[in-house]
C-alpha cells in the first residue's frame, strides 16, 4: 500500500497538479486584492460610494434573525467573473504559443522531398556497377 501511494505521488501529473493548487491559492489571494482594494471603490464611485461587503437584510426580528448578506455574494461573484476571465486569457495565450510552435515545426508544404536512402544507395550500387 505505501509503494502504490509513492507511486502515485511520484508521477507527474500528480506533482503539477499540487504546485498549481499551490499557485492557484496564491491567485485567490491576488484577485481578492484586487476585488476588495482596487475595482470595489472604483464600482463604488458609479454606485455613490457603497460598499458591496455591508449589503445585507435581516430576515426576522431579534437575536435570532437571520442576515441576507447578497453583498459578500456581489463581491464573491465578482472574484469569480475576474478569476475566469484571467484564466481564459491564460488559456488564449497557451493555446496560442502552442499554435505558433506546432506551425514551426510542420514541414513547409511544396518542399520537395529529398530520395530515401534506399534511393541512394540503388544510385550508389548503379554508378559503381558502370564503372
Amino acid at each position: 500500500m505505501l509503494q502504490e501511494f509513492r507511486d502515485f505521488i511520484a508521477k507527474g501529473n500528480v506533482m503539477d497538479m499540487a504546485v498549481g493548487i499551490i499557485v492557484g491559492a496564491a491567485f485567490t489571494a491576488i484577485v481578492t486584492s484586487l476585488v476588495n482594494d482596487l475595482i470595489n471603490p472604483i464600482i463604488g464611485l458609479f454606485v455613490g460610494g457603497i460598499d458591496f461587503s455591508g449589503l445585507a437584510f435581516r430576515i426576522g426580528e431579534g437575536e435570532n434573525a437571520g442576515v441576507f448578506a447578497y453583498g459578500n455574494f456581489l463581491t464573491a461573484l465578482i472574484n469569480f467573473l475576474i478569476i475566469a476571465w484571467v484564466v481564459f486569457l491564460l488559456v488564449k495565450g497557451v493555446n496560442r504559443v502552442k499554435d505558433a510552435a506546432s506551425r514551426k515545426e510542420q514541414p513547409v508544404p511544396g518542399a520537395p522531398a529529398g530520395p530515401t536512402q534506399e534511393e541512394l544507395l540503388t544510385e550508389i550500387r548503379d554508378l559503381l556497377k558502370a564503372r
